[in-house]
């Protein structure tokens, strides 16, 4: 059994087709949605975990590729840039999953992308700009 947490990008013109439906029913993949999104173009963005057989996973991520949705790992859409970082632990307050923590004593950050869930809470909360979106 395969499990990745994914970035959905859905154009506008297939924003509205049942994805997810056939993702369970078609290819029998286990879903966990993270976070959704419709902006006011219509384009849509879904963040979740899936999980399958290989076989089944490959074949539902095909399946979603060959209908104009474009798929992403997540730990391609959420980047720190550790170099640009003050340590001042504002995302580490703010972050739902701790994928952004302070480790004590020494006082620095750390960021586990298996964690994280695209939330967009550290984006704002960074005065260094040191997270940033990807997509």
């Amino acid at each position: 059994m395969v499990k990745h947490k994914i970035v959905l990008l859905f154009p506008a013109t297939v924003v509205e087709q049942p994805f997810l439906y056939h993702l369970v029913k078609d290819y029998n993949l286990i879903i966990n949605v993270l976070k959704a999104n419709i902006n006011p173009r219509k384009e849509g963005t879904l963040v979740l975990e899936l999980a399958g057989d290989k076989e089944n996973y490959d074949s539902g991520i095909h399946f979603l590729e060959s209908r104009g949705v474009k798929t992403v790992p997540l730990e391609q859409q959420i980047v720190w840039n550790e170099e640009r970082c003050t340590q001042c632990g504002a995302c580490t307050v703010i972050c739902p999953t701790s994928a952004l923590e302070m480790i004590r004593p020494e006082m620095t950050v750390t960021f586990n992308g298996e964690k994280c869930i695209a939330c967009g809470h550290c984006l704002k909360a960074c005065p260094a700009r040191a997270v940033e979106e990807h997509y």
